[in-house]
């Protein structure tokens, strides 16, 4: 297997089709088998990593950073490997039940996000960042299961441009190379991108947000947002914590056997959009459209991504090396016409009930 490359916007940047996530690495990884996932990562090919100065998760004010420690003790061990790599991670936005980040009252200001930059670059033990990615968005949008839009719970913040001003010094300081979003909107896109060539400021080269079976929200109008202004979607959640795996289809989210994954070991995680009866309901009859067409619940969810045109990079996470090989394994699967129909089928049904 050969993973191609695809270039992101104007970036420059040129990344794997297939990006390793890092989430679970603090928490549910240990960091020696966090290490042994990352070379075996690099090994099959994969040279595009995603992580977060919030991670690991479920977010926790003791692994705060932890992530980011650990790939930057990987990096360090490894003379060389930093410059084959592509680096992405995010600053957080306005606290959402997190103040050891920033404090209740943080806006996402140009100072905010320069000091944030500045913690992950310590905690990488590097000099630049290739993709630095704003979490979530400052203002209120409706995101992480919200589904429309309040503007009675506006609140102050830093606005957009100052936010790409704070973006431009770090691009400018050589600790950047190019930026991008997260969990955004058509509308937070569009700002983001018409601001910066107003201003000579930078263009943001991507968004990560969620996409797959069970949440195709992205497809109601950012997809046209992002394929007409260069913006490439990486696909985060493409198995749906889990779901889209098969492993809760008989027992449920609480009790799926070990291993177990984040849906049954913590509680937290049951009670978000991934948790809602109605997104296991539409997982599992996905799932055995899958097995009915001789796949894995695996290998559709993500082929499903994987050879989507709105799809620049799919993030993938994963707890062992095991799951690490089924997800790269399966860029080889094609989904024919007649399938891809039976899933849009499906969907017409039950819309995104993780959305």
């Amino acid at each position: 297997m050969t993973l191609p490359h695809v270039s992101l916007g104007t970036s420059g940047l040129s990344v794997n089709r297939i990006c390793l996530g890092t989430m679970t690495f603090g928490e549910q990884v240990a960091e020696a088998d966090a290490h042994a996932i990352l070379d075996h990562a690099l090994a099959r090919g994969v040279d595009f990593i995603d992580t977060a100065e919030m991670y690991s998760v479920p977010a926790r004010a003791e692994t705060y950073g932890a992530t980011e420690t650990i790939i930057g003790r990987w990096l360090a061990a490894r003379p060389g490997v930093r410059q084959r790599i592509v680096l992405a991670t995010k600053v957080a936005g306005p606290s959402r039940g997190m103040p050891w980040i920033r404090g209740d009252d943080a806006g996402l200001t140009k100072a905010e996000i320069i000091t944030a930059c500045e913690g992950s670059l310590r905690r990488l033990r590097t000099d630049w960042i290739d993709l630095y990615q704003i979490h979530w968005p400052a203002r209120h949008v409706p995101m992480f299961g919200v589904l429309s839009f309040d503007p009675a719970k506006d609140k102050p913040c830093a606005s957009i441009q100052e936010q790409l001003e704070a973006l431009d010094t770090l691009v400018r300081a050589g600790k950047v190379r190019a930026v991008g979003l997260s969990n955004e909107t058509p509308y937070g896109v569009h700002e983001f991108v018409r601001l910066a060539e107003q201003h000579g400021l930078p263009r943001v080269a991507t968004v990560q947000n969620p996409y797959c079976l069970i949440n195709r929200s992205y497809e109601n109008g950012l997809d046209e947002t992002c394929y007409r202004l260069g913006v490439g979607l990486l696909a985060y959640s493409p198995l749906g914590f889990g779901l889209l795996t098969g492993k809760y289809d008989d027992t449920g989210l609480v009790h799926a056997g070990p291993p177990q994954g984040r849906m049954a070991l913590f509680e937290s995680m049951r009670k978000q959009r991934w948790g809602r009866p109605e997104a296991l309901t539409a997982a599992r009859r996905y799932n055995a459209l899958a097995r009915e067409h001789g796949l894995t619940p695996t290998q559709l969810a993500l082929a499903f991504c994987y050879h989507n045109w709105r799809v620049a990079s799919t993030i993938i996470g994963v707890t062992s090396l095991a799951q690490l090989d089924a997800c790269l394994d399966a860029w080889d699967v094609t989904l024919s016409p007649e399938l891809l129909e039976a899933i849009d089928r499906i969907r017409w049904e039950i819309r995104d009930p993780a959305q």
